[in-house]
Formats: C-alpha cells, sequence, structure tokens
C-alpha cells in the first residue's frame, strides 16, 4: 500500500474512508450545476431504470468494455467452482454511485463485469399509492419501496453465475414494463442503491461494500437537474419530495449504514484514490479465483472406456469415404465443403432419433389406422459454437421445420490459454426446449463443456441436451461425459489422441478455415471457432 499516492485515512465505524490530496472534486458552484427550468425543455417520454445487459457494452472515456465474455467460472467436473464477486454501493440520492461504478469498471479493464441497478427493483405501485406519487407524495426512499425479496433472489443467482431477467422500471408510469431485461453472469457484479446495506440477506451476497459520501448540497443539485431534465418534474415537486421524504430517509435509514462499509468514497467519482485502491482489491480477488480448466481436461479421465451416452455414426464405407475425402490435406474447398455437408446431414439425423417420441396414430389415405410416431417435448432448439459450428445449421433446419438457432462465442485466452466466453444470443425461454449443440472438431472438450455450462446457467435441462460434433477426440469425449454424464453425444468419427498444440491426431485440420476459406493462425487448435480457441 505504501506504493501507491499520499492519502490521508481517518479510520470510522469498522471502515476506511479514503481522502485524495488535493481539492480534486471538480464541482464548482453549484449555481453553475443547477439546470435551468424555463428553457422549455420538453421531458423525456419514458425514463427507466438501467442494468447493463443488452448489448452488453458500457462505452467509456478510453474504451468500449464488452461485458458479456468471462473465463471459466466451473471446474473439470462441470460444476461451478467460483462465484462472481459483488461489489455493493451505497450512498443518498445522486451521490454518484453509478459514476463510481463505471469509474471502477473502467479502471478494472476487464470485460466480465455486469452493473445492476437497485432502481430496477422498485415495487409495482397500487392505483392509490400512483395518485400519491403524482402528487410527489410517495416515498420512493423508504425500505418498504423495493422489492427485497425479488432482489436478493435475483443477485444471489447473478452471483452464482447464472441468466437472470431483471425488471425495467419505468419511472414516469412508476410500474415495469412489460418487457424484462436478461442478463448473465459475470467476475464482477457491481450493485448500486440507495438501500444497499438496508437488508440482512443482501448484505451476505455482498464482498466488498463501497459508501459513497457526497455533501448533501450537492446532491440535491444533482437530484434537482436529474428529475427536471430527466424525468420530467417540476422543480417545486422535487423540493418537495426531497424535503419530506429523500432527506429523512438518508438521515434514517442511509446514512448509519456508513458503519457497515468497508470502503467510504467521499466525493464521488472524483476521488481516484479510492477508486484505484478499490481496483487493486478487486484484482487481487479475481487473481485468487483463476481456474485452469484446460490444463486439468488435458490430464483427467484417460484411459478410460469410452462412455455409454457416446454414439458414433456406423463407420459403413460410404462414411468411411467421406472421411477419406474431408480428411486428406490435398482436397480442394469445394469437394470439403461437399462431403461435409453430407456427413452433416447424416449426423444431424442420428441426433434426431435420440429424441423423446410417444406413439401417435394417423389415418391413411385408405381409411387405414397407422400407428407412428411424434415428438414429444416442448420445443427443440440449435445452438451453434461459433464458428465452424455454424456450418451444421442448414443441415438442422433442412430435417426439423421451425427450429430455433442460437449462437454461443467461445474464444481462447492467448495469455492463460483458457477458454473465454465472448457472446451468446439464445432464444427465449430455451430452458423448456431440448438443445441440439453443434460443434464441428471437439478436442479437449474444453469449448464445448463452457457451451454445455452457458445452456445450464439458463436453465436447460442436463438430459435434454445432445451435443453433435463430425470428429471428436477421446479426450473431449471423456471431459464432456464425465462432468456432464446426462448430456448425449453424438459422432461421425472418434479420434484417440491429441497432441501438445491440442490438435486432434490423426484429424482434420482447421474445420473452419478449410470450410471458408481463411488461413489458420499458427497456434490453432481443433476447437478452434472464429479465432484461436477451446
Amino acid at each position: 500500500m505504501n506504493t501507491l499516492p499520499a492519502y490521508s485515512g481517518a479510520r470510522i465505524s469498522g471502515c476506511w474512508s479514503l481522502r485524495a490530496d488535493g481539492s480534486g472534486s471538480g464541482e464548482g458552484s453549484l449555481d453553475r450545476l443547477l439546470p435551468s427550468v424555463n428553457t422549455g425543455l420538453s421531458p423525456r417520454k419514458r425514463s427507466t431504470s438501467q442494468c447493463k445487459s443488452e448489448p452488453p457494452l458500457l462505452r467509456t472515456s478510453k474504451r468500449t468494455i464488452y461485458t458479456a465474455g468471462r473465463p471459466p467460472w466451473y471446474n473439470e467436473h462441470g460444476t461451478q467452482s467460483k462465484e462472481a464477486f459483488v461489489i455493493g454501493l451505497c450512498g443518498g440520492s445522486a451521490s454518484g454511485k453509478t459514476t463510481v461504478a463505471r469509474k471502477i469498471i473502467e479502471a478494472l479493464d476487464v470485460p466480465w463485469v455486469v452493473l445492476l441497478s437497485m432502481d430496477s427493483f422498485y415495487k409495482v405501485l397500487t392505483a392509490e399509492q400512483q395518485l400519491l406519487a403524482a402528487n410527489n407524495d410517495y416515498n420512493f426512499d423508504h425500505p418498504d419501496a423495493f422489492d427485497f425479496s425479488l432482489l436478493v433472489h435475483t443477485l444471489r443467482k447473478l452471483k452464482q453465475g447464472k441468466s437472470v431477467k431483471i425488471p425495467v422500471y419505468d419511472f414516469t408510469t412508476h410500474g415495469r414494463q412489460k418487457e424484462w431485461k436478461t442478463v448473465y453472469g459475470a467476475s464482477v457484479i457491481i450493485f448500486e442503491g440507495i438501500m444497499s446495506f438496508a437488508d440482512k440477506e443482501l448484505l451476505k451476497l455482498l464482498d466488498m461494500k463501497i459508501f459513497v459520501d457526497t455533501d448533501s448540497d450537492i446532491r440535491l443539485v444533482r437530484r434537482l437537474r436529474r428529475d427536471i431534465t430527466e424525468r420530467g418534474r417540476d422543480i417545486e415537486g422535487v423540493i418537495k419530495q426531497y424535503n419530506k421524504f429523500v432527506k429523512p430517509a438518508f438521515e434514517q435509514y442511509i446514512e448509519p449504514t456508513m458503519r457497515l462499509a468497508d470502503i467510504v468514497v467521499p466525493r464521488g467519482g472524483g476521488n481516484m484514490v479510492a477508486i484505484d485502491l478499490i481496483v487493486q482489491h478487486v484484482h487481487s480477488q479475481l487473481e485468487e479465483r483463476e481456474l485452469s480448466v484446460r490444463a486439468a481436461l488435458a490430464s483427467a479421465h484417460q484411459a478410460q472406456p469410452l462412455p455409454q451416452t457416446l454414439s458414433v455414426l456406423e463407420n459403413t464405407p460410404q462414411v468411411r469415404g467421406m472421411h477419406t475425402i474431408i480428411r486428406n490435406k490435398e482436397t480442394s474447398r469445394d469437394e470439403f465443403i461437399f462431403y461435409s455437408k453430407r456427413l452433416m446431414r447424416l449426423l444431424i439425423e442420428r441426433a434426431l432419433s435420440f429424441l423423446p417420441s410417444q406413439v401417435h396414430i394417423v389415418q391413411t389415405p385408405q381409411g387405414e389406422d397407422y400407428e407412428g410416431r411424434t415428438f414429444h417435448g416442448k420445443g427443440i432448439t440449435g445452438v451453434s459454437i461459433l464458428r465452424a459450428g455454424e456450418t451444421m445449421e442448414p443441415a438442422l433446419r433442412a430435417v426439423c421445420k421451425d427450429v430455433r438457432i442460437g449462437k454461443i462465442l467461445i474464444q481462447t485466452n492467448q495469455d492463460t490459454g483458457e477458454p473465454e466466453l465472448h457472446y451468446l444470443r439464445l432464444p427465449k425461454d430455451i430452458g423448456e426446449d431440448h438443445v441440439i449443440l453443434m460443434d464441428c472438431t471437439v478436442s479437449t472438450g474444453a469449448a464445448a463443456m463452457m457451451a454445455i455450462r452457458v445452456l445450464l446457467d439458463h436453465d436447460v435441462q442436463e438430459e435434454k441436451i445432445l451435443l453433435v460434433s463430425l470428429l471428436m477426440a477421446e479426450m473431449g469425449v471423456h471431459s464432456v461425459a464425465y462432468a456432464f454424464p446426462q448430456v448425449k453425444i453424438i459422432t461421425t468419427a472418434v479420434d484417440k489422441k491429441v497432441n501438445d498444440l491440442f490438435h486432434i491426431i490423426p484429424g482434420i485440420g482447421n474445420f473452419g478455415d478449410r470450410y471458408f476459406g481463411t488461413d489458420a493462425p499458427p497456434d490453432w487448435s481443433d476447437d478452434d471457432m472464429d479465432e484461436p480457441s477451446c
């Protein structure tokens, strides 16, 4: 800590108050910040609670941070071995909590952050409460105004790495919008709100508690500016609400929780010394939680018999002949594509035979009954692991009418060698469907395991997942089957070896590059998608 810029620290009720040297606040005069109320500004038609989700981007002054990607949050057994690190930000209304959160995210410079606002969890008002709110007589700054039950459930699930749906609160109608936002877990969750420390169960979920302490006059000016320009309210109503509810609530419910904070940050986003210290602590926590999944997969579950959940396409002369063509390094791209597509069609047909079915009797044109079978399930969704898995989508669409399609992009971190989730787009309510997960080659199984974990996090049942691949290595088969014993694995061939570069031996080469006519990088692996990946 002595290597950091100088700061003066005063011990306050079990927390540190961090004050950087110099003025640093940049607030200027209060009058300068006060918005003009007679300029004819039309109020915004809709002002809603915010949570970073769709698209998962956070734009800062220096960079655009992609908040969806993250490294493995599970071990080689497929089970979650680390929870997200949750930072709780508390402070009075307009104290600068969101600004501090954004400064932390920018300084962290990691792409696995979710910003969650407590504003999303206001309760839906009754008709009587709506009338009170319209007259600025409803107390939005009381703990009873928040749905803590939903909030705790959502944050706990998000901390566990699950997909969650976040309500979107409309401050102009004082109700929730019909469409909720879907947010997926990350390595770091920043949760901010005026009552962040007001619930015992909520406090248990916070790994770091930060209180943003800002002068009351500055908070009032900021609230005036926000409520007038963003929420279409008049200055008299804002001041009335502040004096009647906001100020008393701060003194009664919010300010006393400062003693629960690990760190108190005066002046909000202007206190870069405090933010730097917070960021250093978070970085150290993330380093302690790093996992090495791929290395574990390379040394585990080998020399075992192939699992019963594996189904390999019968090695007929036709199948063997097509493999001969696509494995041949001299095969032209046109022929490679043609015979790959033939194999994909056979593979998909084979996979569909494992879907549940039930007896279905129909009447033929001759007036006779025929006892057949029909699919017994809610729906079928295909999910491709980009880029190579996307080549299997036409085969699925050709044999499965109206199938829904999702996509997952997983790439290798070139510094750590670990797979990282960078993008996903899944259909709504995918948890009710049977899912056909498609990738053309699987060597270590690292990418396939991550994709399956993503599906499980979105409430897809393990026994409803079918992993289909043109070519797999025994290592990849064992890794997937050991971690997810109820997932059905279907492939056209299984090769025995994976070399030190994670290439399948004898293998097929880089499928995506051979199919799309692009050049493979020197360090590609057989789990590669759009770029070197696992």
